[in-house]
């Protein structure tokens, strides 16, 4: 008994001292941010919907937004002349705030490059990060797929060669309120988020959007995001489909989706993270299938033994960064003099490089935010404010059969070192599906090295690791992800052979 109790002691301490990481350095990462939900999620006793996800609109939801107009004129007010620190292009960037709810004072800012050549050909992809409440302007804009990444010392901008606007014009969208410099004057929405209130938002900004920018409408497109927004991405397209049918024509022209190292299935991403950490020598064999057998990750309520199990598997896995198992941690959060030779993987100290950039306020003046001088928190990787999430589907699988009914192209995409949402939970939450194989599993090759694993099930369905990435996919790489997606918009099979 009393070695039972030192145990919980010493791993309750380990916790609270992991815990006390992003107080001491100030900042919450969408790494960090992902692992707090889930605990929260499956809490006893939590308040969080877990029921399937359905649309939340009504037909006055839809009048306001079919007939509600953006002046035109407004795209010229987002133009960004330069950024400080800039390296030079020869491509348009755009960024400003597009009312979401106009009697709440409700409003998302968005950043937006058109494509490097070819911008009047090339399809229009939205991008979103997850969480829940992690910014798509931290991340997927300045630190993975982006034009620029931030150097170290927090002034200057570098380019990143393999930038997603070579294959497309690419949205970047801070969302929900209270994330990032996306902001509301009603203080309960920057408090209380949720699945349901996200996709909708999410849908009303982007026909907000699309009349600002109205060479867009027509043009192909495709939505795409990481982590959490295995959520979002799928939710804000079930949502442009219903609209779709409920007005009888194409209000958003809505091609597909593309989501990586995805939140899908909560029982069996949770099992498929233990596994991962088992056969990565993270945990012992023993402690994972004692997990196995004693966690059910189906409802709130767990036995002390799953518990303490699982706590078991925290403090082996809590010195390493399991959203890179391989990655160096940040060591020294402070800005140089002068920045480091850029490197094309990401630097473990980035998020404090662009915490540093985007508060300054020569750069949110460049790019037209925090116009309102919003009070609540300084900009933040991940909102600080944004505390209560009252829905979250337990499976967006259901979506996935959706699309896959109405034509759409549906790709899945796993980082191979990811070890919080591994590509063993997402084999395990397409098996569910039982979908039926088009073209077996093999390798993906880009330069004549093996880019990947990939498999093709039939219905327009694609399943693709990224050999030596971690959750965030473009930051580790960046070459590989830029082919995965030029395949993904052309619909074309990754490589199969050497080139």
């Amino acid at each position: 008994m009393e070695t039972f109790k030192s145990t919980t002691s010493l791993l309750l301490l380990t916790l609270f001292l992991s815990s006390t990481v992003t107080q001491i350095f100030g900042v919450k990462t969408q790494s960090e941010a992902l692992g707090q939900f889930y605990k929260a999620k499956f809490r006893h006793n939590s308040n969080i919907d877990k029921s399937h996800f359905t649309h939340d609109f009504d037909d006055q939801d839809l009048k306001y937004l079919h007939n509600k107009k953006t002046v035109v004129s407004q795209k010229e007010n987002d133009k960004i002349q330069k950024l400080p620190g800039q390296p030079r292009v020869r491509f348009e960037q755009y960024g400003g705030y597009v009312t979401v709810d106009e009697s709440a004072g409700r409003a998302f800012y968005y950043y937006f490059v058109e494509a490097q050549r070819s911008k009047d050909s090339l399809p229009l992809l939205l991008w979103l990060n997850g969480g829940p409440g992690c910014s798509s302007l931290a991340y997927g804009a300045f630190q993975e797929l982006g034009p620029f990444r931030v150097n170290s010392d927090g002034k200057t901008l570098h380019k990143n060669k393999f930038a997603w606007n070579h294959a497309a014009n690419v949205l970047f969208l801070e969302s929900p309120a209270g994330v990032g410099f996306s902001y509301s004057n009603t203080s309960s929405d920057v408090k209380i988020g949720g699945d349901r209130k996200t996709a909708k938002d999410n849908y009303q900004f982007l026909v907000n959007w699309l009349e600002r920018f109205p060479e867009y409408k027509d043009k192909d497109f495709y939505i795409s995001g990481e982590s959490y927004a295995g959520h979002y991405v799928p939710q804000l397209a079930h949502t442009i489909l219903y609209h779709n049918k409920k007005a009888n024509k194409t209000m958003v022209n809505l091609k597909g989706i593309l989501i990586g190292n995805a939140v899908i299935n909560d029982e069996t991403d949770t099992r498929g993270m233990y596994e991962y950490f088992a056969s990565h020598a993270l945990i012992s064999d023993e402690l994972e299938a004692q997990i196995q057998k004693q966690c059910k990750f189906t409802e709130s309520s767990e036995s002390d033994e799953c518990k303490l199990a699982r706590s078991k598997a925290e403090y082996n896995t809590d010195p390493i960064d399991i959203y890179n198992i391989y990655a160096p941690l940040c060591h020294n959060t402070n800005l140089t003099a002068k920045p480091k030779k850029p490197s094309l993987v990401i630097d473990p100290c980035s998020d404090y490089y662009t915490i540093a950039y985007m508060n300054r306020p020569d750069v949110q003046k460049a790019l037209h935010a925090n116009v309102t001088n919003i009070k609540y928190s300084n900009w933040q990787p991940c909102s600080d404010v944004l505390t209560n999430w009252t829905d979250s589907s337990s499976t967006i699988i259901p979506l996935l059969r959706e699309f896959m009914t109405n034509g759409l192209r549906v790709w899945i995409f796993s980082g191979d070192t990811d070890g919080r949402v591994p590509v063993t939970s997402t084999k395990n939450s397409i098996k569910i599906m039982k979908l039926p194989i088009k073209t077996a599993w093999h390798p993906w090759y880009l330069s004549a090295e093996v880019g990947g694993y990939t498999q093709v099930y039939k219905g327009d369905m694609t399943f693709a690791t990224v050999r030596g990435a971690g959750h965030q996919v473009p930051s580790y790489e960046a070459a590989r992800s830029l082919s995965l997606v030029m395949h993904f918009l052309a619909g074309t099979d990754l490589p199969d052979k050497h080139n």
